[in-house]
């Protein structure tokens, strides 16, 4: 008679933090995105100054995202997508940086490259946000 057991191990879930801190990472970029846009529709100084702001935030929670990473890299059940998951955290708190750099400058002088720069920093983000929220579930091995 031939027996099988089966072992769920349970992968450790998200923190519930850094979850948060993921998801006002993405709304952030994305809001500063938009702002980008509608000072290149309407040249109206405000936008920039509302996607300077934005930034900052996106950067407060990247910069706190990026920390929860770190320690839960120690526990990870796969280190390889979680390592991934804190370089995107770290890309993008540097280009965003840059990017604060960017709108720190006159409106004027900060157009293209402050939207070419903001679009990035979405993708980024939004990339970081899924693998960082694909890091859960239920890994079942057979034996």
């Amino acid at each position: 008679m031939t027996t099988t057991a089966e072992h769920t191990y349970r992968r450790r879930g998200l923190n519930p933090l850094h979850g948060v801190l993921l998801a006002g990472t993405f709304v952030l970029f994305l809001g500063a995105t938009l702002s980008d846009y509608a000072y290149l529709s309407s040249y109206e100084i405000q936008w920039a100054t509302f996607a300077s702001w934005l930034i900052a935030g996106a950067l407060v929670c990247n910069g706190l995202a990026f920390a929860c990473g770190v320690i839960g890299l120690f526990g990870a059940f796969d280190r390889r997508r979680a390592f991934i998951h804190v370089a995107l955290l770290l890309v993008s708190f540097v280009l965003g940086f840059i990017n604060a750099l960017m709108h720190a400058m006159d409106a004027w002088a900060m157009m293209p490259t402050g939207l070419i720069l903001s679009i990035i920093l979405t993708v980024l983000a939004l990339v970081a946000t899924w693998i960082g929220f694909s890091n859960t579930g239920v890994k079942v091995k057979k034996q």
